[in-house]
């Protein structure tokens, strides 16, 4: 194994151990919501400072590979979408960390058949199954797996339109608790963001494996080659 590819070694596993930590994070971060858990809440809280420094960790990698090592081609596009795959990861740990925050703020948990009305549990579930999907494709090389994370986050996008739906009627309903109600569109809102980076994540991986764009594309066909690194 050549130096470049023992460093590049080293980066796809500190980037695995980001994913896991984030992974979760999620999903303490809904639970701490779902059980009204204080002391869950402030553990999410705790370890964003963990997040950080790891993703910093990551950033100083990937820049002495660039800077060092002059990767080429296929091993150029995996730096390139490390980095950028760094940078959703910790976005996603932010809205974890966002989730964390409320539930500290609140006085009282709120009614159980409301959450379970609002599917919050499941989109959680499914962002989580994406998001493990996302770190078995980086890590095995399979594009395809990838690709599956597409369909799965139409699920929550689903989720998050009927919940908009819910929320408004509850507000129609009882005024007084609107602020509450706000409380909890953040959370849907916060949940299909975190769709939207992992699919993120997925487009940068078929991007470093097939040298393929899909932002913008509607991630039906693929785009255009980036220039310069291609294999």
């Amino acid at each position: 194994m050549t130096h470049l590819q023992d460093e590049l070694k080293k980066l796809k596993d500190s980037l695995n151990q980001m994913s896991y930590q984030v992974m979760n994070q999620l999903s303490k971060s809904v639970e701490s919501l779902t059980k009204f858990d204080k002391d869950l809440a402030q553990e999410v809280i705790r370890n964003e400072k963990r997040i950080n420094a790891l993703e910093l960790e990551i950033d100083k990698e990937c820049e002495k590979i660039f800077t060092l090592m002059t990767p080429v081609a296929k091993d150029m596009r995996f730096v390139f979408a490390t980095l950028k795959i760094n940078n959703d990861l910790e976005r996603i740990a932010d809205y974890a960390e966002n989730i964390g925050l409320m539930v500290m703020s609140l006085e009282k948990p709120f009614e159980k058949s409301l959450l379970e009305e609002l599917r919050l549990e499941e989109m959680s579930t499914t962002a989580k199954s994406m998001l493990a999907d996302t770190i078995a494709a980086y890590s095995s090389g399979n594009a395809q797996l990838a690709r599956g994370v597409f369909t799965e986050d139409l699920i929550i996008n689903d989720i998050q339109r009927k919940a908009k739906l819910i929320i408004t009627n509850e507000c129609k309903k009882d005024i007084d608790n609107i602020i509450n109600y706000m409380d909890l569109w953040s959370v849907v809102r916060r949940l299909e963001r975190v769709g939207d980076h992992i699919t993120n994540v997925a487009e940068e991986i078929i991007f470093y494996l097939e040298a393929t764009v899909l932002k913008h594309s509607g991630k039906v066909s693929p785009g255009k080659d980036r220039k310069n690194i291609k294999s």
